[in-house]
């Protein structure tokens, strides 16, 4: 797949390919955090429990990790050009259905379709970026499309709890058709044409994964909220067998969706690891906080998000910076330094603000996690991009995109339910539970610190040479 690798960050070109990236894969990681400020909302407008509530987050989660791999590969099969395009068409649609869901029911079989189409569009970004930009431009494009795609996610809470309390909870779902229709329009005029690879799909891969994933989701949520009935057992038997069956596949197929030999550099293991922690604690500490503040504080869907304001500004200024502290200093520093510091941020939430009531604390937990956020998703983007050869750009971006978005259907499964939170409805239990979920995940976000200290190389990464063009 020929791209032309020489592309200014700073040219007209080089500036639309970054917006619609940024755009598209922005929208698909902000409707992964938005749709949390409306939970409460939603359910009581349609009479959700928490698990209810859990599989609104889930359902889309668990089809972008299982689909994202291959989204990728189809993009390397079909042109990733024309796989961005489709998969953000679906996604403004799928979102269209989502906000004219008339039932739990349908909102959830409309945000399992609305993961798909995210699947599709999501690889294609940074591996369009990474492969379209000249090599002094590329640590320079990732940061800022980390930074800008990490804005979106971040002022999703925001953005929500403004719909939420002026207009529905359904705008949430509709602001996307207007974003998409932009991505698009960029996409279209500033991708470059490209034809795709003659190779196969592993489409025996891809349903092994969504098996392994389904089955094993379903038991983290129904087994504790129902006492783990027989078909909670029998979803975790599924699923674990199916993931057995994966890496079994994955091994011997001619053409995996998932290649384990990958697996053998040690800077893209650790980095997809320090991934792994990273965004298993920032999903189930957005699910936490937001339920804290609003069911358990009495917080309104806006004055809630505004309690994560710091998260938007924060990441914006701080990623760009520290993906270029990252290209001085190596990726080894900035990545534990700001896991541990995240991880501090959560504890103060948990331990300190939910229980003691105290928006001053809970703030300033918020902008400490914000700082160790900031410092370690650009650095941890570019190692893992800076980890392969080019011509792997694309199944790279794939599998760091399927380890975070697992890392956060597994948050959101496992974290309420360990600390009792689908038993405890109200009051100080409630606040109690979600506390003891956000100690939790701080020790996860901590753990990817030292991940990253022991699997990083100490070195700076090293610029390779420009490419023909």
């Amino acid at each position: 797949m020929a791209y032309p690798g020489n592309i200014a960050l700073r040219s007209g070109r080089g500036r639309g390919i970054l917006v619609a990236t940024v755009l598209a894969s922005g929208m698909a990681f902000l409707d992964g955090t938005v749709v949390n400020v409306a939970l409460p909302t939603i359910g009581r407008e349609l009479g959700a429990t928490v698990a209810g509530l859990q599989w609104i987050v889930t359902a889309y989660a668990l089809t972008l990790s299982a689909f994202v791999l291959l989204g990728g590969s189809l993009g390397d099969v079909l042109g990733r050009k024309r796989v961005f395009i489709a998969g953000t068409l679906a996604f403004a649609a799928t979102s269209a259905a989502c906000g004219a869901a008339p039932s739990l029911t349908v909102l959830w079989l409309a945000r399992a379709l609305q993961g798909v189409a995210a699947a599709l569009l999501v690889p294609g970004s940074l591996a369009i970026l990474k492969n379209c930009f000249r090599p002094e431009d590329q640590d320079r494009a990732v940061g800022a499309w980390t930074g800008l795609s990490g804005v979106t996610t971040a002022a999703g809470p925001l953005v929500g709890g403004w719909l939420v309390e002026a207009l529905s909870w359904r705008a949430i779902f509709f602001l996307n058709l207007p974003l998409a229709l932009a991505a698009v329009c960029a996409a279209a005029r500033c991708f470059p044409a490209d034809q795709g690879e003659a190779r196969g799909i592993d489409w025996r891969g891809a349903a092994l994964a969504a098996v392994a994933l389904g089955g094993t989701a379903y038991a983290l949520i129904e087994g504790p909220a129902r006492g783990w009935p027989r078909g909670a057992l029998v979803g975790a038997a599924l699923g674990g067998g199916a993931l057995g069956a994966f890496f079994g596949w994955e091994r011997r197929a001619a053409e995996p969706m998932l290649p384990l030999d990958l697996f053998r550099r040690r800077q893209f293991t650790a980095a997809n690891l320090t991934t792994f922690t990273l965004y298993f604690a920032l999903s189930a500490a957005m699910f936490l906080v937001m339920l804290g503040l609003q069911q358990g504080l009495g917080y309104g869907p806006l004055g809630a998000s505004l309690v994560l304001l710091p998260l938007a500004a924060i990441t914006l200024v701080l990623s760009p910076a520290a993906g270029r502290l990252a290209h001085a200093v190596g990726y080894r520093l900035p990545m534990t330094i700001g896991s541990v510091v995240a991880g501090t941020g959560l504890l103060l939430v948990g331990a300190v603000g939910l229980p003691a009531r105290s928006l001053g604390s809970l703030v300033a937990g918020v902008v400490v996690f914000a700082l160790g956020l900031g410092l370690t998703v650009a650095p941890l983007t570019a190692a893992v991009m800076a980890a392969v050869e080019e011509r792997d750009a694309g199944i790279a971006s794939g599998v760091n995109n399927a380890v975070a978005r697992v890392a956060g259907l597994l948050g959101v499964a496992i974290l309420p339910g360990l600390g009792g939170l689908s038993e405890a409805e109200s009051g100080e239990r409630f606040l109690s539970s979600i506390g003891a979920g956000l100690l939790a995940t701080a020790a996860v976000t901590m753990t990817g610190g030292l991940v990253a200290w022991v699997g990083m190389s100490r070195r700076a990464p090293r610029v390779r040479a420009a490419r023909e063009a």
